[in-house]
């Protein structure tokens, strides 16, 4: 039997997230929210894009770094990959 893989995202209890959430400063949680909407849009452009796709893919990075970068300056693990 295989013992579970550490990288396999596991659900948390809405109640503990919201503990979690307590702990931190409203803008860094509007950070991270920002951060995981901008990665997935991010991902939603694949393949050749055209120029308005290009622009929107670029307009989601922009989105990211900015909220990447409000995240690493309250902690370092913070940041969303891409």
């Amino acid at each position: 039997m295989a013992s579970p893989s550490p990288l396999v995202p596991v659900p948390i209890p809405d109640r503990v997230a919201a503990l979690i959430g307590a702990c931190l400063p409203a803008y860094v949680l509007q950070a991270e929210i920002e951060a995981d909407c901008a990665a997935r849009e991010v991902y939603r452009f694949r393949g050749p894009l055209c120029a308005e796709d290009l622009a929107d893919r670029e307009h989601a990075l922009a989105a990211l770094a900015r909220a990447n970068k409000i995240l690493a300056k309250h902690h370092p693990t913070l940041p969303v990959r891409p």
